[in-house]
């Protein structure tokens, strides 16, 4: 399944650059298969960005994974990890959770909650914005401001 994702990944951005961002090591954005993921590994770690389609052929599905590649690095400082799951048939227990009909953007905050859902496409900027607006993600900027420099 994992080698599927990747020809997934890599077949959406063939030809353009952004491919290369994904997988380099200076860039470490987490990418998942849903099928081999279970949410509770990222309690409290980090905050799941899940990305439903019914194809990996859906345009919503293609326009929002380029969108995350080139926001690659913003999410990457806010802790994020990317799970996609274009296979309804494959009845990944996350897909049974979050019951997503056709595409849809889903993002949990670090207590595995869901803090967000839309059934089109969003910029990376909107979902950095909406996950500065979390307490947690407040706490850490005021951690991150107080720690000394050195």
């Amino acid at each position: 399944m994992k080698s599927l994702l990747g020809a997934v990944i890599m077949g959406i951005f063939a030809g353009s650059g952004q491919a290369q961002t994904l997988f380099s090591p200076h860039l470490p954005l987490i990418i998942r298969e849903a099928s081999d993921t279970d949410l509770s590994e990222f309690k409290w770690k980090y905050r799941p960005v899940i990305v439903f389609a019914d194809s990996v052929d859906d345009p919503a599905f293609i326009e929002q994974m380029e969108l995350i590649v080139k926001g690659a690095e913003e999410l990457t400082e806010r802790d994020v990890v990317v799970i996609i799951d274009t296979d309804p048939d494959a009845r990944s227990a996350i897909r049974l959770r979050m019951r997503p009909r056709g595409f849809m953007l889903t993002l949990l905050g670090k207590d595995g909650g869901v803090k967000l859902r839309k059934p089109f496409p969003w910029d990376v900027r909107e979902i950095t914005r909406s996950i500065d607006k979390m307490p947690m993600r407040q706490r850490e900027i005021r951690e991150a401001k107080e720690a000394p420099e050195g």
